[in-house]
């Protein structure tokens, strides 16, 4: 039986979104209500499970009355006010900002991206062949997860995932300025040699596929990574008696990774090193 969690009940906030009247329970913000209404914001940097920081802007809205566009990931829904989410100046900051993501990272692993450069007729390609890009090779140090900074947007959610918002590991952090800025183990150590306890939690939360399983890695290499093909199924971790929950995603009978259930109330997604990587006994046919 699953735990319900009891909270007070909120009173509900009444503002504009797009002409019409709508109503969301105090706290929430303008993308949870864009959602509620049915409305489909991109966003990249936000996470379910984490503090949002605003650092994608790609899910800006027009506030009225407001001198800048307003990140709905983080803007608190006020009472009165009137938002927009489809006016031409959203529009062009959204295309403008994809296009800078798109011709200085590999965003072809990061789901719906293509899918918002058609919708926003972003072209990346407008800046030409001598755009700056990141052109990283992928930091292969360990057997349980890359690092292929070559897509990462520094969206911070690996390091607020590693820091203070959930593990507080502090294995990882912003290195360097301006359009150097990486995120980094201290001294740009391997990841062997930092503080690192690989529960993969920074896996979970990245957007773009910047950090992922080894085994993802090497299946995406070889042409064989297939997700239409994979099953997924929920089971309760027996390592030890906390009852974190698993999602196995199978494919062809193998498993090739694990997360975890974001609206668990045990794991709320995160898991430790056994939970995430620790599943090889379980396909030892040997």
């Amino acid at each position: 039986m699953t735990a319900i969690e009891l909270r007070m009940p909120r009173r509900l906030v009444e503002f504009t979104l797009d002409g019409q009247e709508v109503r969301v329970p105090e706290g929430d913000t303008i993308l949870d209500a864009c959602r509620a209404a049915g409305k489909d914001i991109p966003t990249l940097c936000q996470g379910d499970t984490l503090t949002p920081k605003n650092a994608c802007r790609v899910c800006v809205v027009e506030v009225e009355g407001a001198r800048t566009l307003a990140p709905a990931c983080s803007r608190r829904a006020e009472p009165g006010m009137t938002v927009r989410t489809d006016t031409e100046r959203a529009r062009h900051s959204r295309k403008v900002v994809l296009e800078l993501l798109a011709s200085s990272t590999d965003l072809s692993t990061t789901p719906r991206a293509a899918e918002w450069i058609k919708e926003y007729e972003a072209k990346p390609d407008r800046f030409g062949a001598d755009a700056a890009r990141m052109n990283e090779e992928p930091k292969i140090d360990n057997d349980l997860y890359v690092r292929d900074y070559d897509k990462c947007i520094l969206c911070y959610k690996c390091v607020d995932a590693c820091g203070e918002q959930w593990q507080n590991t502090f294995a990882i952090a912003v290195a360097g300025r301006g359009f150097d800025s990486r995120i980094s183990t201290e001294h740009d150590a391997p990841l062997t040699d930092s503080a690192c306890v690989y529960c993969g939690n920074c896996i979970e939360v990245c957007p773009t596929g910047a950090l992922s399983f080894k085994s993802e890695f090497d299946m995406r290499a070889a042409g064989t990574w297939d997700e239409s093909a994979q099953t997924e199924t929920t089971t309760v971790c027996a390592y030890c008696g906390v009852g974190c929950n698993l999602t196995l995603h199978v494919q062809e009978n193998e498993i090739v990774k694990v997360t975890s259930p974001h609206d668990n109330p045990v794991t709320h997604g995160n898991l430790c090193i056994k939970g995430r990587f620790g599943y090889q006994h379980v396909q030892n046919r040997v």
